[in-house]
């Protein structure tokens, strides 16, 4: 496992699990990013990164995303 911060661009993933605190997992969740899905990188800077999740463009800062692992 490695957080989504470490995929490259044009990468798709599974992600295996939201760590955080519940109102961060809880955010997450409500976006789509929850275990099982999919999620393809789009663009990355500066450690912030733009994915795609269930027919949407999320951006998410370099922080939520290291919650994210895949």
């Amino acid at each position: 496992m490695m957080p989504l911060v470490m995929v490259g661009i044009g990468g798709t993933e599974t992600i295996r699990k939201v760590g955080g605190n519940e109102d961060e997992r809880r955010f997450l969740g409500n976006l789509g990013f929850v275990a099982g899905a999919q999620v393809t990188v789009i663009g990355s800077i500066g450690g912030n990164v733009i994915v795609g999740i269930k027919d949407s463009r999320v951006a998410l800062d370099a922080e939520m995303a290291g919650h994210i692992m895949v």
